[in-house]
């Protein structure tokens, strides 16, 4: 009986689980990927990247200050503390900086997936026992 590698198997639980249907990721704001028409509520203005666990799924928000100046706030996961990640800046940029970070986030995770699946493809291969 060999054993196998854990990292060849959490590879492919990842791969498995990427595989599903994207619709049970949470938005929690609209996600159309056309820029946002104005006005929009900028404060509070919040989107969530991609991610097969809450755990790791990063966050971002845009919160207002007393003198009116925004700033854009990031999480990693549910219960992580948020660290600014832009401002002061306007209303409109603030909303584009989430924007712009969401849409990366996506191109990423999607780059990632597509290489675990080639690996988890690769490792699958069925060998031959021809001599």
């Amino acid at each position: 009986m060999t054993q196998s590698d854990p990292t060849d198997e959490a590879l492919a639980t990842i791969a498995n689980i990427l595989e599903q249907p994207q619709g049970h990721l949470v938005h929690e704001a609209p996600t159309t990927g056309s820029p946002p028409i104005a006005p929009v509520e900028a404060d509070g203005y919040t989107k969530v990247g991609p991610g097969p666990m809450a755990a790791i799924r990063f966050k971002w928000s845009v919160r207002r200050d007393e003198h009116d100046a925004y700033f854009v706030d990031e999480t990693i996961g549910e219960s992580s503390v948020s660290i600014t990640v832009g401002g002061p800046m306007s209303a409109e940029a603030a909303v584009k900086l989430v924007d712009e970070r969401e849409s990366d986030a996506h191109h990423r995770f999607e780059q990632i997936r597509r290489e675990m699946i080639g690996r988890g493809s690769a490792t699958v291969a069925p060998h031959s026992d021809e001599e």
